[in-house]
């Protein structure tokens, strides 16, 4: 490992660099230069990275550095075949690291997992869609499977998929989205009636001031570092809360403008930027409203008001037990949960009142905590007080990871559909669904551990990489009868194999898929509920894949047998066909086919954003929430060694895929086996920069959950907080560990110990030395 300051911005000739030394590394370069020109574009492909959407056109390209490693990683003309197999045992492969598994290439042939060699051998298509449905058919419920969904699938093979499980008798639909913004879909069905974000990405041109809270675009959605510079540029004031310092939130040089490359030059992306305790944002929010409302006291015994009363008449309910709460928080557990001081939060409460439109936008690092519903909620409070949501430059804005992971859910992958859209499933596909409420990841986790659930089909991702609780995972995973993976690269969850265990190699985003109808394009849905074809340009003739949709469908033809709700084959010859039954069956898909040729795709619309409540009381909602009694069970205190701890994404990294093991950003080169600390911290425990510590987790199970060798580096932090990255931290992450009524891990508030490596000096407090 090296540590070498970083100076640059974010983006510039950094993000030029970067993309060119993953371009090289495909092996496929002048083919990859072309897929990066049709990134995000009219009759192109959508990038398989993250879901941030795009305005016009804005250049002669539209992709990020980590869009082109993700285009890049997929486009590599490395294959993993049979004789890679045979070469490399399972044990083996799993003592590899996720960066070298997947660094091996594409998937080109379907393979199952012989246990008596330890060796995946080759097994035809048909063959392995009969393994999977005598498995399936031979459970003594249908509820014993579980069908997980990564966000990366389309919305046709997320709608085929649900047809499929749906037909097949359960709505067991664990799905990445509850490891990551379950929290914002909870929180505001139960507050506006809907679990989207309100916004367009038109309302960013015309936002007075942006709230961000727990997010790092620079890394996790660099296309919003020229939404949010241009905003700055316009006069927006951009107030970041995240508890560590990000270079992507302090300024961005855009590629596409050569004058500002040519003079090094940057924009700021934030104007104010807090660095509050992990979890501490729900306190923030608590504070900001106390302030204002003590000022709406004040101006109303003059005749006038701060908050906006005519809005809160005709559209609210419950404000005035909310304000009871806010009135009953004392300023002490603000200052001590939230970190800032009081000043600090009287200057936000004075930028959102100045403002006369105001978005409010989050990520991961609000949604990952036990308490991430409520936290929301509360944000969400904030916005109605002044009537913020429904009018331009204004909302509510949860951040996506996947680049069509809200476009899944849309589509139907949800354990607990609600009455309306099961009734319009029965009508157009003549078959009662199940009704009951499914398994979400934590609890297939559970149920494969205990042997209740059996077989486990995963459409994309990495879930033993993803999922917290690593060790635990994993065994979950070998516990179960049938393992099933749709992939377009090997990783960590391949080489944890159930008793029988089948890889199925799909097309990725980036491939031409050419069925009996011709060539077909499929669909995805961004942060901002716009709607857009994606059409590959990779040919991939002359090898073993096959399209998500040819999948599912061949699973489900066998599967089913007279069941079969569909003639799957001419789904798959046309997927015209599938969104036709799309349209017939989820609201906003009017014309789907049809609309497809609009420019840019089609907005789905969003009934809180026009001010349409669909909620129980027929209102947006104001919920009042006592702050929580404590983050974590026991307070973190350096002087004890305890600190609490997140995880997070290094930037040469997408979700669970490693592209390199440099962090430029934040300074560290060549190494992922790091844990950042406050330098005061730090210095307390008598630490140096790249000195070896072990971190092991406080629960209350009695189960050792420890990393081991992790070099300290000095971050602008706060203090009393750690980070490392995920998914080498993962092991530290209870799978009990869960936020209320969203069952997302905390995966951003760990209470841990940190002590000496066998490798490292003594670790002293300031007191003892």
């Amino acid at each position: 490992m090296s540590i070498k300051q970083y100076d640059g911005s974010a983006g510039g000739w950094g993000a030029l660099k970067a993309t060119t030394e993953h371009l090289l590394k495909s092996n496929n370069v002048a083919k990859n230069i072309l897929n990066l020109l049709r990134t995000n574009q009219d009759h192109g492909f959508d990038c398989p990275g993250c879901a941030w959407g795009e305005k016009g056109v804005s250049g002669r390209f539209r992709f990020c550095e980590n869009g082109a490693k993700a285009v890049n990683w997929e486009a590599t003309s490395k294959r993993v075949d049979r004789h890679f197999f045979a070469e490399h045992s399972v044990s083996y492969l799993n003592q590899q690291t996720d960066y070298w598994l997947e660094f091996q290439g594409r998937l080109n042939e379907p393979m199952k997992y012989d246990a008596a060699s330890d060796h995946y051998l080759p097994i035809s298509w048909d063959e392995a869609f009969s393994e999977i449905a005598q498995h399936l058919n031979a459970l003594d419920n249908p509820n014993q499977a579980e069908f997980y969904t990564s966000g990366r699938a389309s919305n046709e093979a997320a709608f085929m998929y649900q047809l499929f499980v749906r037909r097949f008798g359960t709505n067991n639909f664990p799905d990445c989205s509850n490891m990551c913004h379950e929290a914002s879909g909870v929180a505001l069905i139960e507050a506006i009636g809907i679990g989207k974000g309100t916004i367009t990405i038109e309302d960013f041109e015309k936002a007075d001031a942006i709230f961000l809270f727990g997010q790092n675009p620079g890394t996790n959605h660099p296309r919003m570092l020229e939404t949010l510079a241009s905003a700055y540029k316009r006069g927006a004031r951009i107030v970041a809360f995240n508890n560590l310092k990000e270079r992507g939130l302090e300024r961005f040089t855009n590629p596409q403008h050569p004058l500002e490359m040519l003079k090094n030059g940057s924009t700021p992306t934030t104007s104010d930027y807090y660095l509050p305790k992990l979890g501490g944002d729900m306190a923030i929010v608590r504070g900001v409203v106390k302030t204002l409302y003590q000022r709406h006291q004040v101006a109303q015994q003059q005749g006038k008001s701060v908050f906006d009363l005519a809005f809160i008449a005709e559209h609210t309910d419950g404000m005035d037990d909310y304000l009871a709460q806010v009135d009953a928080t004392p300023w002490d557990d603000i200052i001590a949960q939230s970190g800032l001081s009081r000043a600090d939060i009287e200057n936000i409460a004075d930028i959102y009142q100045n403002a006369k439109s105001v978005i409010v936008t989050w990520a991961m690092g609000i949604t990952q905590h036990k308490h991430s519903v409520n936290t929301i909620q509360e944000l969400v409070n904030l916005q109605l007080l002044f009537g913020q949501i429904g009018k331009e430059g204004a909302g509510l804005c949860p951040v996506r990871g996947h680049s069509n992971v809200q476009g899944d859910r849309t589509v139907g992958i949800n354990e607990k559909p609600n009455a309306a859209f099961l009734s319009r499933f029965e009508k157009v596909f003549g078959f009662a669904p199940p009704a009951a409420r499914g398994h979400n990841v934590v609890e297939a986790l559970q149920a494969l551990e205990a042997g209740e659930s059996k077989v486990f089909i995963g459409l994309g991702g990495n879930l033993v990489a993803a999922a917290p609780d690593t060790a635990k995972v994993a065994s979950a995973m070998r516990n179960a009868e049938l393992t099933v993976n749709i992939a377009t690269k090997l990783n960590r969850t391949h080489v944890n194999p159930g008793k029988d265990a089948i890889i199925l190699p799909c097309l990725g985003r980036t491939d031409i898929d050419i069925q009996a109808g011709g060539e077909q394009k499929i669909t995805v849905e961004d942060s901002f509920s716009m709607v857009h074809a994606s059409s590959g340009r990779v040919d991939m003739r002359g090898e073993q894949m096959r399209s998500e949709i040819a999948i599912i469908a061949g699973i489900a033809a066998a599967t089913l047998g007279a069941r079969n709700p569909v003639d799957w084959q001419a789904m798959v010859d046309n997927y015209d066909r599938i969104r036709d039954l799309i349209e017939q069956t989820i609201p906003g898909f009017d014309d789907f086919n049809q609309r497809l040729d609009v420019p840019g795709g089609f907005y789905l619309g969003n009934s809180a954003g026009e001010r349409v409540w669909n909620t129980a009381v027929g209102k947006a909602r104001f919920f009042g929430h006592a702050l929580p009694a404590q983050i974590v069970p026991v307070t973190a205190n350096a002087e004890d060694h305890t600190f609490l701890m997140q995880t997070m994404r290094s930037h040469d990294q997408y979700n669970t895929t490693i592209y390199g093991y440099d962090d430029r950003y934040r300074s560290v080169f060549g190494e992922r086996n790091v844990v950042f600390f406050n330098e005061t911290d730090m210095q307390r425990l008598g630490l140096e920069t790249g000195d070896l510590v072990d971190i092991t987790t406080i629960w209350h199970d009695g189960v050792e959950r420890k990393i081991q060798g992790f070099k300290a580096v000095p971050h602008q932090i706060a203090q009393g907080n750690l980070a490392a990255y995920f998914p080498e931290a993962n092991a530290l992450i209870p799978l009990d560990s869960y936020g209320d009524r969203s069952f997302t891990p905390t995966s951003k508030s760990i209470l841990v110990k940190v002590t000496t490596s066998s490798q490292s000096a003594p670790l002293v407090s300031s007191r003892a030395s």
